[in-house]
């Protein structure tokens, strides 16, 4: 029987309901209820069919980990329980296998863990996708992006810690193979009103505090700040320090991002300048001066700060002091010059900072974009994340709230829009007749706030451009006038008569009945918000400055570019964006994540019913659920339904061979459901009754107890009968090995046996042997000894006159041979050491053997040479291999040779792997480097040097740009043909180039190096390796280079050098070049 493949799915080991679609009853209090024990039992994520609520736990949870990844890739999204996973996953391989575009959205009030879900999605896209060099780098910059954008552009509120106080929507962008190419990053309304003034219990943007926090002493002097937050008037003193949040680690944090994303150390430096000078005009302050017409005039009290702004920023001091005090109006041909009074020069300095900031918010964007952006030009697939504001409601909402708000209808109206779209092509697609379903259309909303004739934000542009008198009360005016019959706009002043004595709506505010419910505004501020005016003369100012980054961010202060059209309002600015927003969602796959803050407290294990009913109903969750209900609750392709439930009908278990839909349809008809509470579709089962799948399930679950139970009982009658048959196998191996044991041991001991008697008789014929050889051997032995005796009596007597004669000869002999055996071991007590380079020996103590001597002391020498190289480690031999060959090329040719001698070469003179400005010079060059040096480079034309980097690997010739690292020249070293040089004591040398080849196009190269012995040798044995060719080397006072077409003579005078050890080359004519060298 083959094995029952087990899967895992929503529907198992659930607590609560997994997917709202199937709970029942559905209402508002069991919707509430379902997400409380989910959350209670740490279970964060539930499914809305394709959407994903997430309950922000407000702690860390094990649901991220590397496992967790890997367990929900490439997984269908029913599969394991709901997670932020299962649909990054489901839009990653969407877009990857079906060429589908997708964007992820993302919505949520403040405080809900948008920021931390669009993290979450990157991350996991992150992982899954392709491996390799480059696709790591992009993922990292894609990446590291976001601890970027977070410093600039979050804050601290009473409702979250990391607020983002910005909309962003970032398209990532993929290859045919599901990698990541690239991305873009679009940003919606900064919320700039927070750098001048910020809620009580809320902080400033977290750069401000980082700074202070995680800067040097030696940072913080540069800037001219303090580490003192109480010193500057822009940051609010009683939520300056977060628990939990170390500002000084978080900095550290973001200027390495910053360095990952691609910022060059002289942008980061520019751009903590900006943020300093935003710090420093919070501190000015003004005092009122009367002029002699009557008029207030506005003074700068302490100019000090105005000094270090303009030291920070390069502007002229009284420049900006004159753009605080006075305003020039100019209309066609005139200009009209007014003084400011202090409130108004207040609000020029608050508006100055909140435009130098977002601007540079801006331009920050900009510059990650360029950096992430697609390097190739094939077709991109795209997805897009949105984490953008929730919808609001505070107690006092103003303009940012209203355009929030306003963006928040868009999405919701977008999302029933695609929601139903999605629906209903299911529905056609599976060929399931679509019924028509009823659900709020918000447009209307819409229509009353962007409508060009009569909409709100037409109205408030209307009176920004007004000329007269222009109050937020004539504004309200307005709108009650043209809005006063909508139903959805409500106000005490309006025409319509029910609200004028609703006590709860100020005279001064209006009221909008939103998709998520009433929200309440007050008028004041409308007006000069979406003006948002900064004046002329303080834009001018900003473009005069010195410092390149601001006076980029001031286009408009060029008088060569002046513009009297008045620029757009910020209301239709974000409009047009909106706009923009929406055309492009509609043009992706929509995926959902709606997230939902569980406490006002920011405390886990806290779930706050009336909170979370709010975000509910504001959300459209009930509304959703409906939608996806009002036709069928429960939609499963065959193949897993059928795997799911085949146990319930004895003709689909355990195997189906034919279809799985022929499976599914004899399964239901077996189990009697009724007709109408399901429908087959094409790929798919449709179940119109949460009931219906609750049934298939406790039937499930009754035919898994009764399986359970059959194999338990099969499992030990198996076991049973597997135990006899291995208890009969032992008993058999038992007695088998008892009797082999009882035979070998009755062997053995006739073994034994014999093995005595044999040896007795043996020792007996042994000993006979012995005793007759022993006799033999005496006898034989008494013979020769007879023998030798009468031989030596013989002998003696016949050679007895000769021993006298040769006397003579033996003793000269015996002499000498002492003589010469004490001559060695005076020899061994008076050796010299082993060091190669000692030159002692001992005296020669006899003449005659002076030869022997000499001898004696050249073997000693080889001896003591051999034992010394024995010692070299290959790297040192490789040094002793350069110094010899650079002996041979030089030594009495050239002047500088006896300086290099006691020189090491160390070849790699730049730290290319270490320093960072050269990290694309490294990534270039995939060869080993053999020399990296500076050299100057003479130029052909006038003879003057400029500083390269000269680089040589073990097959080309390299020179880079000594500040840059880009790669000037590469040459082959099969093109150099020839080196020259002087004889003098100058480091001037010349690399002639093969004629007709790529590199020889501008001629031959000059340079000067303090390294030249060591260079000409490397280059020498470096191709000698390469070409199997000896590079020619040329020592000449006087030798011919080719400058593209000419030949030039390179002739070397003694003269004064004006730079060190620099030669001094000058270009006297077409055919002479004079090279000045002391």
């Amino acid at each position: 029987m083959a094995k029952m493949e087990v899967k895992t799915s929503l529907l198992d080991n659930m607590i609560g309901v997994g997917d709202m679609v199937l709970l029942e009853p559905l209402n508002e209090e069991s919707f509430i209820d379902n997400l409380k024990k989910r959350f209670d039992h740490n279970e964060i994520y539930t499914y809305i069919g394709s959407v994903v609520i997430s309950v922000n736990p407000y702690r860390s949870l094990p649901i991220y980990s590397p496992e967790k990844v890997e367990d929900y890739r490439n997984r269908n999204f029913y599969e394991l329980s709901p997670h932020i996973f299962a649909l990054s996953d489901e839009a990653y391989r969407s877009l990857r296998d079906q060429d589908k575009d997708q964007c992820i959205l993302i919505t949520g009030e403040s405080g809900a863990g948008k920021t931390e879900a669009s993290k979450l999605v990157m991350s996991y896209v992150a992982a899954v996708c392709g491996k390799g060099a480059e696709v790591n780098q992009v993922k990292e910059q894609l990446l590291q992006s976001n601890p970027v954008l977070e410093a600039f552009g979050n804050a601290k509120t009473v409702r979250n810690d990391n607020s983002s106080r910005f909309g962003k929507y970032m398209d990532i962008e993929f290859d045919f193979k599901g990698d990541p190419l690239g991305g873009v990053i679009s940003n919606y309304l900064l919320e700039k009103s927070r750098v001048v003034k910020q809620p009580r219990g809320e902080r400033n943007f977290h750069i401000f505090y980082q700074l202070l926090s995680g800067a040097s002493e030696d940072l913080l002097y540069k800037l001219k700040l303090e580490r003192d937050f109480s010193r500057y008037n822009y940051l609010s003193l009683d939520s300056a320090k977060v628990n939990g949040v170390d500002d000084a680690a978080n900095f550290r944090t973001v200027r390495n991002a910053m360095q990952i994303v691609g910022f060059m150390d002289h942008e980061a430096q520019s751009v903590l300048e900006v943020i300093a000078a935003v710090l420093k005009l919070g501190n000015i302050e003004f005092k009122p001066e009367s002029r002699v017409n009557g008029l207030d005039e506005s003074k700068i009290k302490d100019k000090n700060e105005l000094k270090e702004i303009c030291e920070l920023t390069g502007i002229d001091q009284s420049v900006l002091e004159r753009a605080f005090s006075f305003r020039t109006v100019e209309a066609k041909q005139e200009k009209v010059s007014t003084t400011l009074n202090v409130a108004q020069a207040y609000y020029a300095r608050d508006a100055l900072a909140k435009n130098l900031y977002s601007r540079l918010f801006s331009w920050l964007v900009n510059r990650i974009n360029e950096s992430i952006k697609a390097q190739t030009k094939v077709r991109k697939k795209v997805m897009g994340v949105l984490d953008i504001y929730g919808f609001e409601i505070f107690e006092d909402n103003s303009f940012e709230q209203f355009i929030i708000n306003y963006c928040n209808e868009k999405l919701q109206q977008i999302f029933i829009e695609l929601t139903l779209k999605e629906e209903q092509e299911e529905y056609i697609r599976e060929d399931i007749e679509w019924t028509h379903i009823d659900y709020f259309n918000n447009a209307v909303i819409c229509d009353l706030i962007e409508n060009n004739t009569n909409g709100i934000l037409a109205m408030l542009d209307e009176e920004c451009l007004r000329p007269g008198t222009v109050t937020d009360d004539t504004f309200l005016e307005k709108l009650n006038q043209v809005c006063a019959t909508h139903q959805h706009f409500e106000s005490r002043m309006s025409k319509c008569s029910r609200f004028l004595n609703d006590t709860s709506l100020p005279h001064s505010c209006f009221r909008i009945q939103h998709y998520a419910g009433k929200v309440m505004y007050q008028v004041e501020g409308f007006v000069d918000k979406n003006n948002d005016l900064l004046y002329r003369d303080l834009s001018q100012a900003m473009w005069k400055a010195s410092h390149s980054l601001i006076k980029a961010l001031f286009p408009e202060g060029n008088p060569a570019k002046i513009n009297l059209k008045r620029p757009p309002t910020a209301g239709s600015q974000f409009k047009a964006s909106v706009a923009t927003l929406m055309k492009n969602l509609q043009t992706k796959n929509p995926n959902y994540i709606r997230c939902i803050k569980p406490n006002d407290k920011k405390a886990a294990h806290i779930f706050n019913d009336a909170l979370v009913c709010h975000q509910i109903r504001y959300l459209g969750l009930l509304e959703n659920v409906r939608v996806r209900r009002a036709g069928y609750a429960f939609r499963q392709a065959y193949e897993p339904c059928l795997e799911r439930y085949k146990m319930l009908c004895k003709q689909t278990w355990p195997h189906w061979k034919g279809p799985a839909r022929a499976g599914v349809e004899v399964l239901f008809n077996e189990l009697e459901f009724p007709v109408e509470e399901y429908s087959f579709g094409r790929s798919k089962i449709f179940i119109r009754n949460p009931r219906t799948l609750f049934k298939l399930e406790d039937l499930r679950k009754r035919r898994l107890e009764d399986l359970a139970t059959l194999i338990q009982k099969i499992f030990r009658g198996w076991k049973c009968r597997t135990h006899f048959l291995l208890m009969k196998k032992s008993q058999i191996v038992i007695a088998a090995w008892y009797r082999r044991y009882s035979q070998q041991k009755k062997y053995q001991q006739i073994k034994s046996s014999t093995i005595v008697i044999q040896s007795f008789i043996r020792g007996w014929k042994a000993r006979k042997i012995l005793r007759q050889l022993k006799h033999e051997k005496r006898c034989q032995e008494a013979v020769t000894t007879i023998a030798a005796f009468w031989h030596g009596t013989q002998v003696r007597r016949e050679y007895r006159k000769f021993f006298r004669a040769n006397a003579g000869k033996k003793i000269y002999e015996f002499t000498l041979q002492r003589i010469v055996q004490k001559y060695f071991l005076e020899m061994k007590n008076k050796m010299p050491s082993l060091s190669p380079i000692d030159k002692n020996w001992p005296a020669r103590p006899y003449l005659f053997l002076d030869s022997t001597h000499k001898e004696l002391k050249r073997i000693f020498h080889l001896w003591r040479c051999k034992k010394y190289r024995d010692q070299f480690t290959d790297q040192r031999k490789l040094i002793y291999e350069e110094k010899l060959e650079a002996s041979e090329l030089f030594k009495d040719k050239k002047a500088l040779y006896p300086s290099s001698v006691g020189q090491p070469f160390q070849g790699a003179y730049l730290e290319i792997n270490k320093d960072p400005k050269y990290k694309k010079l490294k990534d270039a060059i995939e060869e080993k480097i053999i020399i990296a040096e500076v050299v100057n480079k003479v130029n052909r034309a006038n003879g003057k040097c400029a500083s390269r980097i000269f680089l040589l690997t073990n097959n080309n010739l390299l020179l880079a740009d000594q500040k840059s690292g880009h790669i000037k020249s590469e040459v082959p070293l099969g093109d150099v043909t020839k080196v020259s040089m002087s004889s003098q004591n100058d480091g001037f040398f010349a690399v002639h180039l093969k004629e007709g080849s790529g590199a020889a196009g501008k001629g031959d190269f000059l340079f000067s190096s303090d390294h030249l012995i060591e260079m000409a040798t490397k280059l020498y044995r470096t191709t000698l390796s390469q070409t199997k060719q000896k590079l020619n080397i040329e020592i000449s006072d006087e030798f011919l280079v080719q400058f593209r077409q000419d030949k030039v003579c390179v002739k070397f005078i003694q003269g004064n050098q004006k730079n060190g050890s620099i030669p001094t080359c000058k270009r006297k004519n077409n055919r002479l070049l004079e090279v000045a060298v002391p």
